[in-house]
């Protein structure tokens, strides 16, 4: 008799067991992979305002989401990242940076997991024309001609001077604006020199050259950058050389840039809609934010910039 009722007692104990994990292996309606490429303050911000206003729209509705947050740390880990994601079979994918968009773009093929990029420049150019049709997101891009006419108004600059151009060559987003900043400063008879690297162990003998040879340094949406920008913020101070950045920052005398925290909101309503049934990544516009002028008037007054009034 005892060994029966200890037999009783084992099984009722496994079956609560079991009912108990089943009950813990699902404790929100959805389960969102986030996949960023790298830790800094923009890709960050993006983050957590895809976070915040996915679980707001979310409890409207009355449903609540568990998001699985990993970092790739560089561009040849997303693969890595988004694959452990989709083994889990998340119910959305969100890629943070354009080399985590094309890894979850690549492992969501025949899953057809819906995908939404945030901090990505062109989506037409990411995917050569052809956005797969479980993809869409918001873009970072802002206007580059006024980003060029911004610097040479407010720097002086004549035909002639010359802005250096520094960014991460194995990023793809930098590479379009790039080539869209020169064509507009050439335009106006401004030198461009392009300081581009691979390894970030060759960006602090890369800045010191670009700071001696140019009048002003110009950085475009670049993560790798913007990971280490205390090092050009550093080096340019000192040798009393402007930066411009495109996506703002400390170390910028002014920037005419998007505020990341709304992109990542706006990103976060698109992952709302989806998840609800109400629209396909299809049925969703890429979507862009109007960027905000804004100056350093400390770094200004430092490096002799006058701030205009307006």
């Amino acid at each position: 008799m005892k060994k029966v009722l200890s037999l009783v007692l084992a099984l009722t104990l496994c079956v609560g067991l079991c009912l108990s994990l089943t009950g813990c292996g699902k404790t929100a309606d959805f389960t969102v992979g986030i996949c960023q490429l790298m830790e800094h303050e923009s890709l960050d911000k993006a983050t957590q305002g895809f976070t915040d206003a996915l679980t707001a729209e979310l409890e409207k509705a009355g449903k609540t989401v568990e998001f699985d947050t990993q970092v790739a740390g560089e561009p040849n880990l997303c693969s890595t990242v988004v694959n452990t994601l989709t083994a889990k079979n998340v119910d959305l994918l969100m890629a943070n940076a354009t080399p985590a968009l094309l890894a979850a773009a690549n492992a969501t093929t025949n899953s057809q997991i819906p995908v939404l990029g945030t901090s990505v420049t062109d989506y037409n150019d990411t995917f050569a024309g052809n956005i797969p049709a479980n993809v869409s997101g918001t873009s970072d891009a802002v206007p580059f001609d006024e980003q060029a006419k911004m610097m040479i108004q407010s720097l002086g600059l004549v035909k002639g001077d010359q802005v250096g151009v520094l960014y991460c060559s194995n990023e793809s987003n930098s590479v379009i604006q790039y080539n869209a900043v020169k064509a507009l400063f050439e335009a106006e008879g401004i030198v461009v020199k392009a300081y581009t690297f691979s390894d970030t162990t060759e960006l602090q003998g890369l800045v010191t050259t670009a700071a001696t040879e140019s009048k002003a340094i110009y950085v475009p949406s670049d993560n790798t950058v913007a990971d280490n920008d205390s090092v050009v913020g550093t080096i340019c101070n000192e040798k009393k050389v402007p930066v411009y950045t495109s996506y703002g920052g400390a170390i910028c005398y002014a920037s005419l840039a998007i505020d990341y925290y709304e992109l990542g909101q706006e990103t976060g309503k698109m992952a709302a809609e989806i998840l609800l049934g109400n629209k396909k990544p299809a049925d969703i516009e890429i979507k862009t934010l109007t960027p905000s002028v804004s100056y350093n008037n400390d770094l200004c007054a430092q490096l002799g910039i006058t701030v205009p009034e307006n």
